[in-house]
Parts: C-alpha cells; sequence; structure tokens
C-alpha cells in the first residue's frame, strides 16, 4: 500500500508543478496498481514484490513499445514511451550491474553444485528468486548460460 500512497502523493505534486510528462506515467502506475489490486481481491493487499513485479511489467511495456516506434520512424511516440520509462524505473530498485549479476549467479551456481545445462532451471529459479526486481530476466538467462557452457 505504501508505493500506492506514494504515487498518489506524487501525483499531486506533478499536477501541482504542471508536469504533465511525469503526471502522464505516475498515472500509468496507478492504473496498473489499481487494476493488479482487482485481480487479487478487494481484501488482499498488495505485497512490495507484487508492486515491484508490476512496475516491472510497465517498464517492459514501455521498451517495447519504444522498439516498435523507433522502427517505424515515430519518434513522436517513441519520446512519450521513453518519458513513461523514466518515470516508472525511477520507483524500481537500483538496477544491478553485469558484474554485481554475475557474482551472485556464480554463487548460486556453487550453491546448488550446477556444472551443466541440464541445471539451468534450478540456476534460474534461484537467481530470479534472489534477484527480483534488481536484474532483467534476459540479463540473467544470458549470464547463466554463458557461466554454465
Amino acid at each position: 500500500m505504501a508505493l500506492q500512497e506514494q504515487i498518489d502523493r506524487e501525483i499531486k505534486a506533478a499536477m501541482l508543478a504542471k508536469d504533465n510528462t511525469r503526471l502522464r506515467g505516475l498515472r500509468a502506475i496507478k492504473a496498473a496498481i489499481l487494476l493488479a489490486k482487482t485481480e487479487k481481491g478487494p481484501s488482499e493487499a498488495l505485497t512490495e514484490e507484487t508492486e515491484i513485479r508490476v512496475l516491472q511489467k510497465l517498464a517492459k511495456q514501455r521498451r517495447e513499445s519504444a522498439d516498435i516506434y523507433q522502427q517505424q520512424n515515430r519518434g513522436d511516440l517513441y519520446q512519450i514511451e521513453m518519458e513513461e520509462l523514466t518515470v516508472i524505473e525511477s520507483f524500481l530498485p537500483k538496477q544491478l550491474g553485469r558484474e554485481e549479476i554475475e557474482q551472485a549467479i556464480k554463487q548460486i551456481i556453487s550453491d546448488t553444485g550446477a556444472t551443466t545445462m541440464k541445471d539451468m532451471g534450478k540456476v534460474m529459479a534461484l537467481a530470479n528468486q534472489q534477484l527480483a526486481g534488481k536484474a532483467d530476466g534476459k540479463t540473467i538467462s544470458a549470464i547463466v548460460k554463458q557461466l554454465l557452457t
């Protein structure tokens, strides 16, 4: 619930500052949170982990849309998506660098005793659990493949 309250305060501040760019991004976050709350049921509150997943999903959607708009030479729409992405990412936890992700995955591999690509599922499950919100799934997957081959 803390994220929703924070978003509400940020929306008010953006309205007062007449910052339409930030307001658009904040409203997208609020809509996604409200949708996630209704999916869970009226009595269940969202956990911090669920809130992060919602924000990651929004960020991924914005990146994919921005890529499509860039390929279609739609700079105006690309700019809107990138502005919203910046707002969404400001609420996500700090992303780890490649070296930090690699270190964490090496530790997981040594803990699980994984040696071949057959163990990738076991490593990915633990890596996704430990690095949730801190690293992109594609990056995790690429590093795991690199270390297990």
